[in-house]
């Protein structure tokens, strides 16, 4: 049971709770609502509502019998299609203000997408009302969307309608104490409010040490440190409190002078990959994409590539299990390339199957390895008939992603990461697109391989990127092997449309016709989009490298 919903059935307990945290020394108590809200609570509109309003009534009470603030406690919700977040918060928000309420905590926030919008909603029907918003970091400065908390803190510092920011959860106090020393707030209070510690699962349910002398020690440094606001998350009973409270009356910690020199995480990136300079002096690129085997026999694979290697391809890039059906790891095989055959890859890297921490750790794999390029995509979802045995990650979608990697990149990584992107050329409203691709470029990537230019509209969209886009552009041709094939691409593959003149020109070829075609169409693509691309993105029809290899010498006739 959601704990929210005791507000309407246990509401003795929740008051005894409240009255625990008081009386342990308390200051201020958060409403039992942080998760009240259409998302989390399967319930109707006036269902929440009263759920909503029970919690700070019951908050109240105790806040007036204690003589302590009370703050409407608002977790975050995550963005989906056709949603309007700042509406969301509005409705929560607007039932808090019909009741009174003028201290405002919004905690655990894993990004700030409407959260300006609210807080000067607030200031707007409240001028009054106290602020405080609170982002959950990882040990590492991040949320689990990638999102690095500096810059998330950073930016509410700059918010006029916010009286003071921080962090909260996931972590215990070492963690959060190390970020806060990181920090530069220039012009809001700082609130820290960690979990008690790491938690242990037993017997299925999440179990919290007793450590309160611990943390009541942990806080008051966490004090000197700048915080002047604290408290605790989960796993923080009463007792912690009642700890934290006994500590400040022997200590008496001090904020430490404000004129502490901040360490400066970023670094000077220096770029000595050859494929990056490549690129970077203007050479016409041919990268090409090549699907892992579905099975463990990895020798016809490897001939394969060696092949394409052998005809002047400049990089491999590998699909991380297309259609969301398994196949060998990208980056595990682009290793395997780079290492054995001193090939340039590109894996692809989808958000579909890992979190933050896997993410995190596959590229610190990548660089050890060598590997310095990723293709950034969000994934193919799972297949309907699976979805009840195998499960979608989806921590963050390709933007998040690449600014994630573009943030470790400047702080962390001894060699950049080259970050590409998807285009999809071919999409319905391509006006959307491209504002999609420059919200890319804001987060890191510079370069985009296209979808297959098949079409009429095809070729004049990409005419609009090359326009609108700083990044490079690799255009994306894909040999059509035959009349099925073709039929296929436009009617099923999402993100490819093909022409019908193209399609008729397959009517009652044979193999051989239609290979020689194949080859015969990709080169007038490819000399047709040549001024207008940066390189070109080959994608491998069915393990076909001698249709791929004519087409690259061809491309590479065009350069001489």
């Amino acid at each position: 049971m959601l704990c929210e919903l005791a507000n309407i059935q246990y509401p003795s307990r929740v008051l005894q709770i409240h009255r625990e945290y008081c009386e342990a020394g308390a200051n201020a108590i958060k409403t039992n609502t942080f998760s009240a809200n259409a998302q989390n609570l399967d319930c109707t509109k006036e269902e929440l509502e009263n759920i909503i309003h029970q919690g700070y009534l019951l908050a109240k009470d105790i806040g007036e019998e204690y003589q302590v603030e009370v703050f409407a406690d608002i977790g975050p919700m995550a963005q989906q299609k056709g949603m309007d977040l700042f509406k969301e918060y509005q409705a929560i928000v607007d039932i808090f203000l019909s009741l009174g309420a003028n201290r405002f905590l919004f905690e655990t926030f894993y990004n700030d997408i409407a959260l300006k919008e609210i807080c000067a909603y607030i200031k707007e029907k409240s001028p009054q009302s106290y602020i405080i918003t609170s982002f959950a970091l990882s040990g590492d400065g991040y949320t689990r969307q990638g999102i690095s908390g500096e810059k998330l803190l950073m930016e509410m510092d700059t918010c006029p309608y916010v009286d003071a920011i921080g962090m909260n959860c996931i972590c215990g106090p070492m963690h959060l104490d190390r970020i806060l020393q990181g920090l530069s707030i220039k012009h809001h209070k700082i609130s820290v409010m960690p979990n008690s510690g790491y938690p242990t699962i037993l017997h299925n349910r999440t179990f919290f040490r007793d450590n309160s002398t611990y943390y009541a020690n942990a806080m008051m440094q966490i004090i000197t440190h700048g915080a002047s606001i604290i408290g605790g998350c989960c796993g923080t009973t009463p007792a912690y409190i009642k700890a934290i409270r006994k500590q400040l009356k022997i200590q008496s910690p001090k904020v430490e002078s404000s004129t502490k020199e901040i360490k400066n995480d970023k670094k000077e990136i220096i770029d000595h990959d050859p494929f990056h300079q490549k690129i970077k002096r203007g050479e016409k690129i041919i990268a090409v994409e090549f699907d892992p085997p579905n099975h463990c026999d990895i020798e016809h694979f490897m001939d394969n590539a060696a092949y394409l290697k052998q005809a002047g391809v400049d990089a491999l890039t590998i699909a991380d299990c297309p259609v969301a059906r398994a196949r060998v790891d990208s980056s595990l095989l682009a290793c395997k390339l780079h290492r054995e055959m001193g090939m340039h890859v590109i894996p692809h890297m989808t958000c579909r199957d890992r979190n933050i921490n896997a993410t995190k750790a596959l590229l610190f794999g990548l660089q050890i390895e060598g590997v310095h390029n990723v293709l950034v995509v969000t994934g193919d979802p799972i297949p309907a008939e699976d979805r009840k045995q195998v499960k979608g990650v989806f921590n963050f979608n390709s933007q998040l992603l690449a600014g994630f990697i573009n943030d470790l990149n400047q702080t962390t990584f001894p060699q950049p990461f080259l970050i590409c992107g998807a285009l999809n050329i071919n999409a319905v409203n391509f006006k959307a697109e491209l504002e999609k691709a420059r919200k890319k470029e804001k987060q890191g990537v510079t370069a985009f391989m296209s979808q297959p230019v098949l079409s009429k509209q095809a070729y004049e969209n990409l005419k609009l990127a090359k326009q609108a886009l700083s990044s490079k552009i690799f255009g994306g041709i894909i040999p059509i092997v035959s009349h099925r094939n073709a039929v296929y691409m436009n009617n099923e593959i999402s993100g490819i449309d093909v022409d019908q003149e193209i399609i008729d020109l397959y009517v009652d070829k044979d193999r051989t016709q239609a290979s020689e075609l194949a080859v015969t169409i990709s080169c007038e693509i490819a000399e047709k989009i040549y001024d207008l691309v940066d390189g070109f993105y080959l994608i491998t029809p069915f393990n076909r490298v001698d249709i791929i290899g004519s087409i690259v010498a061809h491309i590479q006739s065009l350069s001489n």
